[in-house]
């Protein structure tokens, strides 16, 4: 089971985020993003808004959720006023809070067209609403001591179950059945979910890089790629190890294997603080496309992994961003030949000095005899 973990560092955040609405040019921001929410408030409900601004923060949420916001601010040490009410009342007092500013800065990837247009008809035109973009993200992207031990016991959590059912491989189980054990074995090990829908796809399925498990059985010689993550506290790993029952039965796949293999060693030899995404991606790209495979890796190299799945920074050809320490990020090359089969290999790592460290340890041997 999972070890007790530190904890995280949730009060200085909003004060953190308080620091970013001027350079934003606004003067507080209506956070919308379920995600942002908990990481500001540590508040984990489904449901609810917060506004800060310079010196208020107030989350509205409605009333299955009373003594848990409750609860669970104050255990995170965050000062807010909270207040609960259908969602009609919840909009009254966010409003009324509103109108108190003059440039009022939503989510752009976090609002609907119609929520802002009702609450800009709410307001009647005193505030004026201004678009943002990745305020709270450009925070959540450098990680805590408390966020990489929960992104790490996440990670422990998956290689434990792959452990345990990597042996099923030799009783040639369904992809939904191999999908199944994986979560079954990720929650009996303390898991709070899946941290997305698992993936296993075998032979010709395994040349999609996203295939939805199925009633295929697994067949001898055949690579099967396994993705799948836990969570932990909100916090998710995510892993791809791709196995094959016996010997990879041709030898394009096992060349495919080993290309992979060499790609993600590459990769991961580029991690490291100071690093573009983009130098990344290439490292991985021009291994794979001096196998003659260029056009078979058809994804980014990896994305940011926190309380979401994906996140930033973004590791492929056109990103910006550069790796930061405490950052932590996937590194996950792949080659898919439709109608033959593929590979993925994928770690999560975090960004420390001078390199990284892998957060999921799983062998990255193929082959189960």
């Amino acid at each position: 089971m999972i070890a007790d973990l530190p904890p995280l560092d949730v009060s200085t955040r909003i004060p953190r985020l308080r620091g970013r609405l001027e350079e934003a040019g606004v003067d507080a921001l209506v956070v919308t993003g379920m995600s942002n929410v908990r990481y500001l408030t540590g508040f984990s409900g489904s449901a609810g808004r917060l506004l800060v601004g310079p010196e208020q923060a107030l989350l509205v949420t409605d009333g299955r959720y009373r003594t848990q916001s409750a609860e669970e601010l104050a255990a995170a040490g965050v000062e807010a006023d909270v207040e609960i009410g259908r969602p009609p009342e919840q909009q009254e007092v966010l409003v009324k809070a509103a109108t108190a500013y003059r440039l009022l800065g939503l989510e752009e990837d976090h609002v609907s067209w119609g929520w802002k247009r009702a609450l800009a008809g709410a307001l009647g035109g005193q505030t004026e609403l201004v678009a943002t973009a990745g305020l709270v993200e450009g925070l959540r992207r450098v990680k805590d001591e408390g966020e990489v031990a929960r992104i790490e016991a996440a990670a422990s959590v998956a290689d434990q179950a792959l452990a345990r059912v990597r042996p099923l491989m030799a009783e040639r189980p369904t992809e939904e059945e191999l999908a199944l054990a994986l979560d079954y074995e990720m929650r009996r090990l303390g898991a709070g979910d899946r941290a997305f829908e698992t993936i296993v796809a075998s032979g010709p399925n395994a040349g999609k890089p996203h295939a939805r498990p199925g009633a295929r059985r697994i067949g001898e010689g055949e690579l099967v790629v396994m993705d799948f993550g836990a969570v932990v506290e909100g916090y998710r790993s995510d892993m791809t190890r791709t196995l094959c029952l016996g010997p990879p039965a041709t030898g394009v796949l096992a060349a495919v294997v080993e290309v992979v293999q060499a790609s993600q060693a590459a990769g991961l030899g580029a991690v490291s603080a100071g690093v573009g995404g983009a130098e990344v991606d290439r490292a991985c790209r021009e291994v794979v496309a001096a196998a003659g495979w260029a056009e078979a890796f058809v994804h980014g190299t990896g994305h940011g992994v926190g309380l979401d799945v994906h996140e930033a920074p973004a590791l492929s050809v056109t990103s910006t961003d550069r790796l930061e320490e405490s950052s932590v990020v996937t590194v996950e090359p792949g080659v898919y030949l439709p109608g033959h089969g593929g590979a993925r290999i994928e770690d999560t790592v975090v960004v420390v000095a001078g390199g990284h460290r892998v957060l999921t340890r799983s062998p990255r041997e193929v082959v189960v005899s």
